[in-house]
């Protein structure tokens, strides 16, 4: 697994995680696409950086703090699965609502090209090749 590339994933979800999205995708390539799940607010695929921050910007604008917590990394060639817990407090309420989730990078050349979201870990797993039990094997 690249470390550098991982460094790089993870300094983004701190970003993130900080409400910095604008650092989230500073190593991205320009054709740098986002597919996100089916059950978000406005799914689809966004190509380019401006058009995936702004689709973040949107998707969290209800909430008044977002935390993205990278659990677990998984490398399958040029892709980096990445089980992610986040935890999001709707504004003016203290309710937490916690999701784990799964996520897809592709990187390339020390460029982010690809990112996609899945709402199951395992599906994450699955589209680079993985199972399950090439997870329990890693843990």
């Amino acid at each position: 697994m690249s470390q550098t590339d991982i460094e790089m994933l993870r300094a983004g979800y701190e970003a993130f995680s900080r409400g910095d999205v604008d650092a989230v995708f500073a190593n991205a390539d320009p054709d740098f696409q986002l597919i996100t799940a089916e059950r978000v607010t406005n799914p689809g695929t966004y190509r380019g950086v401006e058009a995936v921050t702004q689709f973040f910007i949107d998707l969290f604008e209800p909430f008044e703090e977002v935390v993205a917590e990278p659990e677990r990394f998984f490398e399958r060639g040029a892709q980096i699965v990445v089980f992610v817990r986040v935890r999001s407090r709707p504004r003016g309420s203290n309710a937490v609502v916690e999701n784990r989730i799964g996520h897809v990078w592709t990187v390339r050349d020390g460029k982010v090209t690809r990112f996609q979201i899945f709402p199951e870990r395992m599906n994450a797993l699955e589209a680079v090749g993985l199972s399950e039990q090439d997870a329990q094997a890693d843990s």
